[in-house]
């Protein structure tokens, strides 16, 4: 028999179930790339049913209770209704259990199948993920927002107590296996591990509702304030969305006529989606569809709407930076002057002294005005001749080009409030934009202290340009007029220019509303005189008593007249609401948007919908399906179609997805197990390597993708790294306490120790507790200190890499040094 032959045979053992054939006379590396090819396959297979156990956890934890509270204003209670499940509790045990499951049934498994002897691989996941977690996840999260901004745990006493819980509970490990009772774990010692599940459970509560100070009658009525303000948060009742929260999307939605209804509905629903509070658990779900290829829980809107709404993002934007653009000159203005002395006064010294400031901080004025006139006022002490310094300063308009500089002394007589002062204004022929400059007030250096300067001291005038005949255009692109209004306005504005007679011919185009049915069109022309700058298009709206659907109709300019142009918005879309029956446009609008929120649902309730999901690329939504969903859609399909056959979580509450979903994790998990542990015989890794290498990264990386997301979209830093300490507790309380309990009591019903080899499993639980220390130091140093941005994530981009660096590095030392343990080169 050959040496390969011979080596095939030696990895024979490994697996519980597998291997399944004859496959002994393969070449090693063919069966190498079997294996590792499997475990890949399985890991996408633990990942979609672990989506699914997933969803039965959403939809266990989503349940709720109405809470009646009485009402002053209204002799009606007001009835709102509140989670079931505190987050904290939720975080810690089925949220956890979802995110940890394959890690922790696979210890479990390895016990059992061994005849509950102790094994390496499931220990070694575990410590091996809880190490990637900590560590990479929290470096990945760091580097992930942009320069300077930063995200910081908000529920940071829950945070410190599962941060010392995921210290804590490795260094007990090093305590029973190494100075206890070295190499056995005692029934009490399993024990006490399994227990100090419940205690951390319980004392993150705790701290989530402050429990630890206060009288119980104020942590009672912050509970019930905490309830009300989380519930009136939400805009979801019963997976539906409330019409108030509603309504201000639409308003804004409806602005841009070129959308439809469906379309309004479904950026409406986006934007409550983005701006509802997710838990861990949707970003995790989110992660793993995004590599399954599978229906994306985050709104996806076709490029069509995806252009209007950058449209209207760029003209408000537009309209931002123009006002922001102002608002810059105007401070540069206020801090050009520094030679002179400006008084700072309180509010007493104001009122034994003459304050001197502008009427108003701004006025505009046409080209052609000639002088502007503005108000100087004193107010305070009246009774004595007080004076100060008047000048102008250049803004976008310039001295002499657009108006006469002015400079002088402005004195008040005794009882004199008022004084007007005259600024003469250039115009010329040319057209130019809108400009502005500044009066400014100041002081001599040799005024009284019976005068000081109001909080008014600069004013900004704006000269708006009249010398071209301007561009004619709509004033929005739509409005929406109901039936019975009479008459729609529609406004045409004239812009860049109002000097002279122009005119625009116009006409109407028929939509889904006709003319001479729904409206009377036709053709006419707009004529501005001299100056004007806006007038109205006059159409009168058929108002019938036929219940109709929503109509629309365009307006369109062309042939202008007077030397005027054509602006950009030459159209305008006029909708036409019905008011015949009893359901206005609102109320149509939020049952399209209801529809497009509860597709957006993790999880189906039906059977039917979840086969539907399954066989569908993208979940049925092929417009935003890209190449890579088909491609893993493919490679997937499999998968999907088998796991669309556990119960949908429409029965029992979701519960009973919950235990199937679990039970086909175990399998599962099972086959992952052989795999590994095959495969890392067969290309030489011991199980202790496989186990913090090949198999922690497999479990792991969906918790990178969705805490990443977290980090991104999330306003705090609790979904991204704030539950990685309580799932690193979780992972060893019941990921070893629970089958380290069975085991236990199994061997001591027959007056047996449970041996447990302390070796590699205690050294590589030392690395990972100085390398958890560290990182929880360098985590809250980054929370205090100035330099990092006081923020766990985030801040300077140095900083953040620099933290990022250390952290992979000190994972990579982590890996390296286990590795170099379990092969005998250390210690």
């Amino acid at each position: 028999m050959s040496e390969g032959t011979l080596w095939n045979y030696s990895c024979s053992d490994k697996g519980l179930f597998l291997p399944l054939i004859n496959e002994f006379t393969w070449s090693r590396e063919a069966r190498a790339f079997l294996y590792f090819t499997g475990l890949i396959y399985c890991f996408l297979g633990v990942a979609i049913i672990a989506d699914i156990f997933m969803c039965a956890i959403e939809k266990i934890t989503s349940k709720t209770r109405k809470l009646v509270l009485s009402s002053t204003t209204s002799t009606e209670p007001e009835v709102i209704e509140i989670r079931v499940w505190n987050d904290t509790v939720a975080n810690l045990t089925l949220m956890a259990l979802g995110s940890s499951a394959p890690e922790i049934l696979l210890s479990i498994i390895e016990i059992v199948g061994n005849g509950f002897k102790s094994g390496e691989l499931g220990p070694g996941t575990i410590v091996g993920s809880a190490a990637f977690n900590l560590l990479v996840i929290s470096a990945v999260c760091i580097i992930s927002l942009p320069s300077q901004e930063t995200r910081r745990i908000r529920l940071i006493k829950v945070f410190a107590i599962t941060s010392f819980f995921s210290v804590f509970a490795y260094i007990w490990l090093l305590i029973i296996l190494v100075a206890v009772s070295p190499n056995v774990v005692e029934l009490w010692e399993a024990l006490i591990t399994f227990l100090y599940f419940p205690v951390l459970v319980v004392l993150a509560y705790a701290a989530d509702r402050n429990f630890f100070r206060g009288d119980k009658m104020k942590r009672e009525k912050q509970l019930e304030l905490e309830s009300t303000e989380d519930s009136q948060k939400e805009h979801f009742l019963d997976g539906h969305v409330d019409k108030d929260s509603l309504t201000k999307y639409l308003k804004e939605v409806r602005k841009n006529p070129e959308l439809t209804d469906e379309d309004a509905a479904a950026v409406a629903a986006a934007r409550l989606m983005e701006e509802k509070e997710h838990s861990r658990m949707w970003y995790r779900v989110g992660a793993i569809r995004a590599i399954t290829g599978a229906k994306k829980p985050k709104p996806q809107l076709n490029e069509k709407i995806r252009q209007k709404c950058e449209e209207m993002v760029r003209e408000l934007m537009a309209l931002k930076e123009e006002e922001a653009t102002q608002s810059k000159a105007y401070q540069q203005i206020l801090e050009k002057e520094k030679g002179l002395p400006q008084k700072t006064l309180s509010l007493e010294e104001r009122q034994e002294v003459a304050i001197i400031e502008f009427n108003a901080s701004t006025c505009a004025v046409m080209e052609n005005v000639g002088q502007v006139a503005v108000t100087v006022k004193r107010h305070g002490i009246t009774s004595s001749q007080v004076s100060c310094r008047v000048e102008t300063i250049d803004g976008t308009a310039e001295a002499e080009e657009d108006y006469v500089a002015l400079k002088e002394i402005l004195t008040f007589e005794p009882g004199q409030t008022q004084r007007k002062v005259f600024v003469q204004i250039i115009n010329d022929n040319q057209w130019e934009p809108d400009e502005t400059f500044f009066l400014k007030l100041s002081l001599d250096e040799g005024s009284s202290g019976e005068v000081a300067l109001g909080r008014t001291s600069v004013m900004e005038i704006t000269i708006l340009n009249d010398d071209e005949p301007g561009i004619l255009q709509f004033k929005r692109r739509g409005i929406l007029v109901k039936e019975n209004v009479g008459t729609a306005y529609v406004p045409v504005i004239r812009k860049n220019g109002a000097d002279g007679i122009v005119s625009t011919r116009w006409r109407t185009i028929d939509k889904s509303a006709i003319s001479g049915r729904d409206y009377r069109g036709g053709e006419g022309e707009l004529i501005f005189d001299h100056g004007e700058v806006e007038k109205n298009l006059e159409i009168d709206i058929i108002d019938d008593i036929n219940p109709e659907k929503d109509e629309h109709f365009e307006i369109e300019l062309f042939q202008p007249s007077g030397g005027a142009l054509i602006g950009q918005v030459n159209r305008t879309t006029v909708t036409i609401t019905n008011d015949d029956n009893f359901n206005s446009i609102m109320d149509r609008l939020v049952v399209l948007t209801n529809v497009n929120v509860d597709s957006l649902k993790l999880h189906s309730e039906t059977w039917a919908g979840q086969l539907k999901d399954a066989v569908n690329v993208n979940g049925g939504d092929l417009e935003n399906a890209t190449r890579i969903d088909y491609v893993l859609h493919f490679l997937t399909f499999g998968w999907k179609v088998f796991f669309s056959l556990v119960p949908p979580t429409g029965f029992l509450g979701g519960w009973v997805t919950f235990f199937v979903s679990l039970g086909v994790i175990g399998a599962l998990t099972a086959i992952v197990g052989d795999l590994a542990s095959i495969f890392g015989c067969l290309v030489g890794l011991k199980d202790t390597v496989t186990a913090i290498t090949f198999v922690a990264l497999g479990t792991s990386l969906p918790d990178l993708f969705a805490s990443r997301t977290a980090a991104k979209q999330e306003k705090y830093a609790d979904n991204a790294i704030g539950n990685v300490t309580g799932s690193n507790s979780v992972n060893v309380f019941l990921g070893l306490g629970l089958p380290w309990l069975i085991a236990a009591a199994y061997w001591g019903s027959k007056d047996v120790q449970f041996a447990v080899s302390a070796g590699s499993l205690s050294f590589s639980v030392g690395l990972y507790s100085a390398a958890s220390i560290i990182c929880i130091i360098i985590l809250m140093s980054r929370r205090l200190a100035r330099v990092f941005g006081k923020g766990e994530l985030g801040g300077p981009s140095n900083m953040a890499w620099s933290t990022f660096a250390v952290l992979v590095i000190m994972w990579f030392l982590y890996v390296l040094l286990s590795s170099l343990q379990a092969y005998g080169h250390l210690f």
